[in-house]
């Protein structure tokens, strides 16, 4: 199931499911970025006072970094993606090498620039709609290869032939 998306029009639910398997991918995220700045917190008691509350985004950054990369390169894809039943692949089909997934994954070190990636994505054709910008400069996309719980991208099955009349 790697056809590509080149009907020119954006498939808004293949969208909506990525960005429901990120939320859960957050979700994963963010429980031990929590443990990181709780360990923080009670290591220095000062730490707010020195602008600790920005050291928040950077750990979830690079933790998110590290997971998407990880899991793209070994799994195909995260735990998010696996539970909407996507995956990530090389444009001509097959598992991404470290290089791309951290090229496709570096827009995910903050927030701004995983909203801007989409942004240019949705509002800029290209040759394969499902693609987010980096994706494109990876030589990388996101296919559906199962069934998502909300909903899924692929078209309805075509339905059955029709039975012969039998002779009379």
């Amino acid at each position: 199931m790697t056809t590509s998306s080149n009907s020119g029009q954006i498939d808004f639910m293949h969208w909506l499911i990525r960005l429901i398997a990120y939320i859960i991918d957050s979700i994963i995220i963010a429980i031990p970025t929590a443990i990181i700045y709780l360990i923080i917190i009670i290591a220095s008691p000062n730490f707010f006072a020195f602008g600790g509350f920005l050291v928040v985004p950077f750990i979830f950054g690079i933790l998110d970094l590290l997971y998407f990369v990880f899991l793209d390169v070994n799994w195909g894809g995260t735990i998010g993606k696996r539970i909407m039943g996507l995956q990530v692949q090389l444009v001509k089909g097959g598992k991404i090498p470290l290089d791309k997934a951290f090229i496709r994954n570096i827009s995910k070190i903050y927030w701004i620039f995983l909203i801007l990636d989409w942004l240019i994505a949705v509002l800029t054709p290209g040759t394969d709609r499902r693609q987010k910008w980096t994706d494109r400069y990876a030589g990388t996309t996101v296919v559906q290869v199962g069934r998502a719980p909300i909903g899924s991208t692929e078209p309805p099955p075509s339905p059955p032939p029709p039975t012969p009349n039998p002779a009379t």
